[in-house]
């Protein structure tokens, strides 16, 4: 007997569906992701609509009726309206082909049964009846309400005919079975698929940038982004995306000594940081932390007598930073942000190593300026030792970082530092055109604020200004 779930359609946008659709003699359903949510109890305000018809038609009746606004994209068959809160899309229900060459699909009109066969996943799949005689009555054919209640990702389809056809499908698995995951209940791909998705690797070449790097993000701002790593390694498909992940795995041993599993260290530390970088999670961090040790394969070196060292990774994964945005077209502010947190993630410890100067912190808070804060998260988060004593001795000595953060910021405003001395200053004073010689001032002033050698304020600066300058030889006008 058909599941009957009226419960989740008592909003008033439904019945002006059913109403419409009884009026223009065609059917319409409820079906995907907001059906999925209903039985997750996941909030949802995406409602997607499929027709027996023209979805454009339906749309534009439904937009009088409800006095919406509508947007058409005719180029795609689907148009859209906003109606108390929801964002409805209608589209016509229909069935696809695929070339082998390409993801965009050959549609013709179809029929309900044709338009759920072409879904990604048995819980994607899944429509309620807005059929006045129906309402609210489940359609799942392939068994999606079983496979949601078991936590299985699983394709209508064959899945070598699903991931042929559109290779975008095995990201999106490998994203719905992270972010769909909870502690109590977690979406695993079956084992059918996830060979499948070894077979189809491949195909992931005739997908653009744009549409990987969308799917990566997404992933990336998940509860738990580890597991969509280790499922991308496990079937393949992440060493076609970001191969320098991958060279992070395995451990290596020499003289009896080894070195740390830095694959799984890295995912680590990006759970760490999804853990604690607050209620609005922060992308570029939950990146820099995937990039963070991306150097060391490049600067593993054996030392006898002492063991593995990484020295310089740092730098190198820094580096490195630029070409992975560059080849994934991520933004270029985000690339630089991302590339001063790789740089600096050391930096924090040294301090307690080396001694918590007041000159080291100022040339810190220099460095990172407004970023300081989600330096802090990483280099937290970047510890994961399994001994309780260790890690809570560098948490300590972090702490005692950030305490020494705050009392130099406030007392010396190195966080946004802006020289007091400007080039058009030294210009004036000593009846110079642009040269060389204003830049050395300027970075000697610099300097001597960061070393604590004088104040940040313009009168010292000043002052310090033309004791260097009369060493150069320079004379004032």
């Amino acid at each position: 007997m058909p599941t009957i779930v009226p419960q989740y359609l008592d909003r008033k946008i439904f019945r002006i569906v059913s109403e419409v659709a009884r009026e223009r003699g065609v059917r319409a359903f409820v079906i995907g992701g907001y059906v999925r949510d209903c039985f997750l109890g996941r909030p949802s305000s995406d409602i997607d609509i499929v027709v027996e018809g023209s979805g454009i038609d339906f749309a534009r009746a439904v937009g009088e009726r409800t006095g919406s606004y509508v947007s058409y994209f005719k180029n795609f068959g689907t148009a859209m309206l906003h109606y108390k809160g929801d964002e409805i899309e209608f589209v016509g229900a229909r069935k696809e082909s695929y070339r082998r060459e390409s993801r965009k699909p050959i549609v013709e009109d179809g029929t309900l049964r044709d338009d759920q066969e072409r879904r990604d996943f048995t819980i994607n799949a899944m429509a309620f009846s807005l059929q006045e005689d129906s309402f609210g009555e489940l359609v799942d054919p392939f068994g999606g309400i079983k496979d949601l209640a078991a936590g299985i990702i699983r394709t209508p389809l064959d899945p070598d005919t699903t991931y042929s056809d559109d290779p975008l499908r095995m990201l999106r698995a490998v994203r719905f079975a992270t972010k769909l995951s909870t502690p109590e209940h977690v979406f695993t791909i079956v084992p059918e698929s996830l060979e499948s998705m070894k077979r189809m690797a491949g195909r992931l070449s005739i997908l653009s940038v744009e549409r990987i790097t969308e799917e990566l993000n997404k992933m990336l701002l998940t509860a738990r982004p580890s597991m969509a790593f280790e499922l991308m390694e496990q079937t393949g498909l992440l060493e076609r995306i970001l191969p320098e992940l991958c060279a992070l795995k395995g451990v290596e041993t020499m003289e009896g000594k080894g070195h740390k599993e830095n694959f799984s260290h890295t995912l680590m530390v990006l759970d760490n940081v999804a853990s604690t970088d607050g209620a609005e999670p922060k992308l570029w961090l939950r990146w820099a932390a995937l990039m963070h040790d991306i150097g060391k394969p490049a600067s593993k070196r054996f030392v006898p007598g002492t063991g593995w060292t990484f020295h310089g990774h740092d730098l190198i994964g820094s580096r490195m930073v630029p070409k992975i945005f560059q080849r994934l077209k991520l933004p270029l502010d985000a690339m630089k942000y991302v590339k001063k947190l790789v740089w600096l993630h050391l930096r924090p410890i040294a301090l307690v190593d080396e001694g918590v100067t007041d000159s080291a912190v100022r040339r810190l808070l220099f460095d990172a300026g407004e970023d300081i804060d989600d330096l802090m998260i990483l280099c937290r988060a970047d510890v994961t030792s399994k001994n309780p004593a260790k890690v809570a001795r560098v948490q300590a000595n972090f702490s005692l970082v950030e305490q020494k953060l705050v009392e130099v910021e406030e007392k010396d405003r190195i966080r946004n530092f802006k020289n007091p001395i400007s080039g058009e200053y030294v210009m004036e004073v000593y009846g110079l055109e642009p040269c060389h010689e204003i830049g050395v001032i300027k970075e000697a002033v610099k300097e001597a604020i960061l070393d604590g050698v004088i104040e940040n304020n313009f009168e010292q600066a000043d002052a310090f200004m033309r004791v260097k300058a009369a060493e150069m030889g320079l004379k004032e006008q």
